[in-house]
């Protein structure tokens, strides 16, 4: 077995958080951080050109592949689940839009108990790391590691909805990330110069040259290794050959939503019910793990229109995508310029909530799923999720095989209140297209259909046409309780040595995407850590 040595701190995934991480402790020359990542190098062309995310997702050079169980809210569906699966995880293959959500969700959070972790005490954080490309204020800031910018292209027919919008009270916008984010405009996207910006790029790439940090790229972690109530190290493969690494100091597990819980009950934690089901020994008893399950769940209503250029007739010509070619290679602008929404619109399903409880992601083209080529008549998808599910789901091992998919069930619509929003959701988005704005573009709903017209069929129709929008949290859910999986310092409740510092730690969903989130709760955990070190804890 190969022996990679001991180290100060060991951190498990080279993604949104673990790049972050890496960064912020090899700052300090007097510790040694290796940082390990399953999946290969991001020199692949794919990662960089931001429609590249459509040859990224499902691709196992850059994507687990994962996939849910069939789920009942989706009328029996499974669905594919893409995770990042190289270096930068999913900033390397996600689309780009850079969302904090809402003051609300954190001030929720400090609410549940988790002092330091209100809206006021994470927005230094959120500042910190980001290069805004006009801002440099009290709520953003410039010279961090995630630059953003403005999107470099326009589609009449999104100016179109975004004017509807303004006609059903949902106001026009300029920036979604104060706080508050009901109303309508142009995602921001972590992109410079019409390419991505992942975290790889913004956090590790500078850091590589320290000598005190090494990455390890095709290293698979197997097992936690726990002497004596501490974790001493980590059993793993390096391109399928056996290794063993060390820590004097601490694991952090950054492995995201579903890579952390996995290794956990791979390791013996976790619900012993669960454990012994999959054949693994319960090594410390943590029945959290892997519940708490919380993702947002999309759905795709499409428009056919009239009278206006859409991405479906562009990109079904060869004439057509030679010039959308020609212009990025030129210019870096244009369709492989974009993020796969443009258009974003937070609003509220019923007037009794108090800040928006929903999210558009509106796109100038149309498919039937995922994969599939575009329509060959124009048209508008604009894809609804629920900000706040009340859903619960959970992910779980079914073998202690590490290379067995882990059980992933999100048990999407499970709830009343999750239904009567799915079915709100829709009705909204018929609202919005009945505007006067779009009467020009004569809309016909497509998906699901005019024909669904009760809540009851809505909410069936939900099931047939949501999907993921591939923002899975939670499942090592963070609180002040002592049913919670991780503390307010994201310390592994029960054993020394190790933290969780990721998505899975979000007690609940933020209202909006999750990428910028996960950064920031690393730039938090990064200075915990180094806190506690230089306090002896």
């Amino acid at each position: 077995m190969q022996d990679l040595g001991t180290w100060d701190y060991v951190i498990v995934g080279a993604g949104s958080a673990g790049c972050v991480l890496a960064n912020r402790l090899s700052e300090d020359p007097d510790v040694n951080v290796l940082l390990l990542e399953a999946g290969k190098n991001d020199n692949y062309i794919w990662v960089h050109i931001p429609v590249g995310y459509l040859y990224c997702m499902g691709n196992p050079r850059t994507d687990w592949g994962f996939h849910t169980a069939k789920d009942p809210g989706l009328n029996g569906r499974s669905l594919m689940y893409p995770r990042g699966k190289v270096i930068g995880g999913c900033s390397s293959i996600n689309g780009m839009i850079y969302m904090r959500g809402q003051a609300q969700d954190y001030d929720q959070w400090r609410q549940f108990g988790l002092s330091g972790w209100g809206w006021d005490d994470v927005l230094p954080y959120f500042r910190k790391s980001e290069d805004h490309y006009a801002l440099n204020d009290d709520l953003h800031g410039q010279g961090g590691a995630v630059r953003v910018e403005e999107q470099r292209l326009s589609w009449d027919v999104l100016d179109a909805f975004r004017d509807a919008c303004a006609e059903v009270g949902i106001p026009k916008i300029s920036d979604f990330n104060k706080g508050d984010n009901f109303g309508a405009s142009y995602f921001q996207v972590t992109q410079k110069s019409g390419i991505r910006w992942s975290v790889a790029k913004g956090f590790l790439k500078p850091a590589m040259s320290r000598p005190n940090l090494r990455v390890i790229t095709q290293a698979h972690a197997s097992r936690l290794v726990v002497e004596d109530g501490k974790v001493a190290g980590l059993e793993l493969t390096v391109k399928g050959t056996p290794a063993m690494v060390s820590t004097n100091g601490e694991v952090i597990l950054s492995a995201g939503a579903v890579g952390s819980p996995q290794l956990l009950e791979l390791s013996g934690f976790g619900n012993p019910q669960v454990l012994q089901d999959a054949g693994v020994e319960t090594a410390h008893a943590l029945p959290a793990i892997g519940e708490n399950l919380q993702d947002h769940l999309q759905l795709r209503t499409i428009y056919k229109i009239k009278d206006a250029v859409t991405l479906n007739q562009m990109a079904n010509s060869w004439f057509g995508k030679a010039k959308i070619g020609l212009e990025y290679m030129l210019k870096q602008t244009g369709p492989m310029s974009m993020a796969p929404s443009q258009l974003g619109v937070f609003a509220k399903t019923d007037p009794s909530f108090e800040t928006a409880n929903v999210e558009y992601h509106v796109q100038p083209l149309s498919l039937d799923k995922f994969g599939d080529p575009l329509h060959d008549f124009p048209a508008v998808t604009a894809s609804v999720c629920n900000l706040r599910p009340a859903s619960r789901g959970h992910i779980h091992i079914t073998s202690p095989d590490r290379d067995d998919q882990p059980e992933i069930q999100p048990n999407y619509l499970s709830t009343e209140i999750d239904r009567q929003v799915a079915a709100d959701s829709i009705k909204l988005t018929r609202k919005i297209m009945a505007a006067p704005s779009l009467a020009k573009h004569a809309p016909e709903e497509y998906l699901p259909g005019a024909r669904f017209e009760t809540d009851e069929d809505l909410a069936k129709a939900a099931g047939d046409i949501g999907t993921t929008i591939f923002h899975p949290v939670g499942t090592c859910r963070m609180g002040a309780d002592s049913a919670s999986v991780v503390d307010e310092r994201l310390r592994v409740r029960g054993i020394d040595g190790l933290r969780v510092i990721d998505a899975s730690v979000m007690p609940r969903i933020t209202s909006g995407n999750t990428n910028a989130p996960t950064i920031m709760i690393a730039e938090k955990g990064a200075d915990m850590i180094r806190e506690d070190r230089r306090a002896g804890h």
